[in-house]
């Protein structure tokens, strides 16, 4: 199976401290790469590198084979993105922050508030975001994953402030989008069970 996503030689430099060097990364359709390591290592600097926010040092990463400062706009309808900050606008309500995912990526044909209701936020709607619990926000953040069209999730601690049955909810999520042909580059600090999926695992402390 060809690739997807693919890095050639990435090296990652910050604060003049080398993170990673010379890595290679080779994703297909429906697996999972977790990146872990100690805090400092890089993951988060990775993740952002993949998603084009940042630039590497050097190498470069690629998409069906093409860098992706030549595939440019169509790579990134291609990615949603999942900071460890949840990236939500507090003075918004939650559909409204939904309306703004959708303008700023390729909207998924769903209702919005059946989207916020696989999240278990329907009656959330017309609520302001600043009105949230933290678990709440962090599902808001996470139900961009259903409200546009990506071939790649990128996710930088998703499951932070989650209860066990939101974990649960939203891992269910992750091995549907893989099993039909997603692919997933994710960091966390829970342990991950997802026995029906292809699990990568990169450690950059090693």
């Amino acid at each position: 199976m060809s690739a997807l996503l693919q890095t050639s030689d990435l090296t990652c430099v910050k604060d003049d401290r080398v993170l990673f060097e010379n890595l290679n990364l080779s994703l297909s359709e429906g697996q999972i790469l977790l990146v872990e390591g100690k805090n400092g290592s890089g993951k988060t600097s990775l993740l952002r590198i993949l998603t084009g926010l940042n630039l590497p040092e050097s190498g470069e990463v690629l998409w069906q084979g093409q860098p992706i400062s030549e595939v440019g706009p169509e790579y990134y309808e291609q990615v949603n993105y999942v900071g460890h900050h949840d990236g939500i606008k507090r003075d918004l309500t939650c559909l409204e922050n939904l309306r703004l995912v959708q303008a700023m990526g390729k909207p998924m044909p769903i209702d919005l508030d059946d989207a916020l209701d696989k999240v278990n936020l329907y009656r959330f709607g017309d609520n302001f975001v600043a009105t949230l619990s933290a678990g709440q926000k962090r599902r808001l953040a996470l139900a961009r994953l259903v409200v546009t069209e990506a071939k790649l999730w990128i996710m930088d601690e998703p499951f932070t402030s989650l209860d066990k049955a939101s974990m649960a909810m939203f891992q269910e999520m992750f091995e549907k989008h893989l099993a039909n042909g997603g692919v997933i580059v994710m960091t966390s600090h829970h342990d991950i069970e997802m026995k029906n999926s292809d699990v990568v695992r990169l450690n950059l402390s090693e």
